[in-house]
């Protein structure tokens, strides 16, 4: 099957000026010749926004590695052209990770043209909407959830902590694990997020600084695991107060990249610190994951905390997500 090379792309485009300023113009007179090498073209019928994304279109440094850059670190539509045989037209297939959006052309625009091996198959019934309201951030928490099950830890064993439980990752986490049966306590920095969270299943909200402001190598034991996507001083202390044999699953860096603490949990309570990697897994990993997803995330996710904007919002809905705004998931519609 071949690519059609005729077909009108709109975009946005970010651009990067000699004195290292980023600019992001939404362009409509694009074709798919514009597009980057790869053998699967897609019609994109949905992305999201992610705090990557948040970075990549204020020109934040870390995120994108070359310019022009369309961002959007997931995606997901409908094959309308392949040279590689494992896809065909009319196949429903979304993308998270792979440097999509920050090192190649990703999800902020009616078509993307990627690499066969970054795609998976969405599962059946999971429309592109459904898919991207779950999003990189949705996938980052299962990951999690994931590793937290793998190293053998289950709902009797105590509490589990989700911090940044207000944002994407977070709010994804706490529902999950309350569908699976943990006693879920929600940490935020947000105030007046409380109803929300409880909704999601959190039986617990506790604000940020009950873990930031511990200090000591160790803590009192609380909690039998936890999923972090903060870093910094929050991480630190969940570390110290972990019970024996628990483990801490860290997916981000909202706080800080920084992690100042001590060996003590590791040597002294066997706490395990478990990173997960939602940008190159494997895809035989991907593909359990999103099959989870199909099955195992609530429907309360779906009713509470999602919201959909079109591309012309995206930078005032990067403003808003590096600001700490957003609520829950956000679906972007090219």
């Amino acid at each position: 099957m071949t690519q059609p090379s005729d077909v009108q792309v709109r975009a946005l485009v970010l651009t990067q000026s000699e004195d290292k300023q980023v600019t992001a113009t939404l362009r409509d007179d694009l074709t798919v010749n514009d597009l980057p090498e790869g053998e699967v073209l897609v019609s994109v019928e949905a992305s999201s926004l992610n705090y990557k994304d948040g970075l990549a279109v204020l020109g934040r440094p870390g995120v994108v590695r070359k310019y022009p850059m369309v961002p959007g670190i997931d995606l997901a539509g409908s094959v309308i052209g392949s040279s590689d045989t494992r896809f065909k037209m009319g196949d429903a297939v979304l993308l998270t990770g792979w440097g999509v959006g920050e090192g190649h052309w990703g999800g902020y625009a009616t078509h993307a043209r990627v690499k066969a091996d970054w795609l998976t198959q969405r599962p059946a019934g999971m429309d592109a909407r459904k898919a991207m309201a779950l999003g990189t951030a949705g996938f980052t928490a299962m990951m999690a959830v994931m590793a937290l099950e793998d190293h053998g830890l289950t709902p009797d064993m105590g509490e589990v902590v989700v911090t940044g439980a207000s944002g994407g990752v977070g709010s994804v986490a706490v529902a999950l694990l309350a569908q699976a049966g943990w006693t879920v306590v929600a940490s935020t920095g947000r105030t007046g997020e409380e109803d929300y969270l409880k909704a999601l299943g959190a039986h617990e909200i506790v604000p940020r600084s009950l873990l930031s402001d511990l200090k000591r190598p160790l803590e009192k034991e609380r909690f039998a695991a936890g999923i972090d996507s903060v870093g910094g001083t929050t991480l630190a202390g969940l570390l110290a107060a972990t019970k024996r044999a628990g483990a801490v699953a860290a997916c981000g860096l909202a706080q800080s990249a920084e992690l100042h603490t001590s060996v003590m949990p590791f040597i002294l309570r066997g706490v395990a610190l478990l990173g997960i990697d939602s940008v190159m897994c494997p895809p035989e990993r991907r593909e359990r994951a999103w099959a989870r997803l199909n099955s195992d995330a609530p429907q309360v996710l779906f009713q509470e905390g999602v919201h959909e904007y079109p591309l012309s919002e995206v930078q005032t809905l990067a403003e808003q997500i590096l600001a700490g705004q957003v609520r829950g998931r956000t679906v972007i519609i090219p």
